[in-house]
């Protein structure tokens, strides 16, 4: 079990951002454990390909040692995220890390198994090391993260801008007691179901959240109180993640209501922004506007505001037309 305290200070600090760095390095979990990640197989297949390919596999190994499954990650790798961050930043953030932080946040890993070869020469070499690390997982995100990242993207947004309405309407009791079923508050406190055993005073620093689609079961948090605090949680509606971007070849709800109105039916099973629509379908976003106003004035959609975002869902007469469309 694993225990946040908080301050008033904290409690206004908490915010949520998407972490292009997190997807990254996290992703070695699936790769490596595809029964546990079922629902990524789809991705799996096409990165263990990517990963078989020399060039990569050999400039990609010192992520692959270093983010083993069931395996802490150390915090210097797993950077607090603030909104809007792109990879390139992140990366930055990675390469400045002082050497002894380094040292730090991978001892702090150690106690459940020992580091792998390339672990105890970074540990032994920091500042040597270090930037064959940051140029791995430059190169498996450009070669396995970026050309899904838009629809992941979409997903971790919507997720967003889902948690931030939840936050701003509900207060931080409500919103941690609803982010997942681990999660308790305490009045000053988060308590959280884990076998991790952390125990953490924010101190007035506030605490940086971010969705991740290569989060199992729980919340991760950072190891080391020293460290900015953040945590990472499974995002909502990971089961549509894979889906066909478009509509189902012969749908015959496209030959109804058209290929467009179809593609966005078949994506609003998780509520999800313009935006992100526009991402998912490479429609732009003046189309998706356009599609998704004669779907609600048909009723096939609903929107409701979360905070500076709209969101839309399919309504249950949508639903009813895409049991049908689907043979179901």
């Amino acid at each position: 079990m694993s225990e946040l305290r908080f301050s008033l200070a904290d409690v206004a600090g908490v915010r949520l951002a998407v972490s292009p760095v997190n997807e990254t390095v996290m992703s070695m979990w699936a790769l490596a454990s595809p029964i546990h990640y079922a629902v990524h197989l789809p991705w799996i297949d096409r990165a263990r390909a990517t990963l078989r390919r020399p060039e990569v596999a050999d400039r990609v190994r010192p992520l692959v040692e270093l983010a083993r499954p069931r395996c802490w990650l150390p915090d210097f790798l797993t950077p607090a995220a603030r909104p809007n961050v792109e990879i390139a930043e992140q990366l930055d953030q990675i390469a400045a890390t002082p050497p002894d932080v380094v040292v730090q946040d991978l001892l702090a890993t150690t106690p459940r198994r020992p580091l792998s070869a390339y672990g105890r020469a970074l540990l032994a070499e920091p500042r040597e090391l270090l930037p064959q690390l940051v140029d791995a997982v430059r190169v498996w995100y450009d070669e396995a993260i970026a050309p899904d990242w838009p629809r992941m993207r979409a997903l971790l947004d919507a997720d967003v801008a889902y948690r931030a309405a939840q936050l701003a309407e509900g207060g931080a009791g409500q919103f941690f007691e609803q982010l997942h079923p681990s999660l308790r508050w305490h009045g000053d406190r988060v308590v959280s179901d884990d076998p991790f055993e952390r125990d953490f005073d924010l101190r007035g620093r506030g605490l940086a959240l971010n969705p991740t689609v290569f989060t199992e079961r729980r919340v991760l948090w950072n190891l080391l109180e020293d460290s900015m605090p953040a945590g990472a949680y499974p995002v909502r509606g990971v089961g549509t993640l894979w889906e066909a971007t478009g509509t189902p070849p012969g749908d015959p709800l496209a030959r109804v209501i058209g290929p467009g109105r179809a593609a966005l039916l078949h994506l609003l099973d998780a509520a999800a922004t313009t935006t992100g629509l526009a991402r998912l379908t490479g429609m732009s976003a003046g189309n998706v506007s356009q599609h998704l106003a004669a779907l609600h004035a048909a009723g096939l959609v609903h929107r409701s505001r979360q905070g500076r975002h709209v969101l839309y869902r399919n309504s249950d007469a949508a639903r009813v037309l895409l049991r049908a469309s689907r043979g179901g």
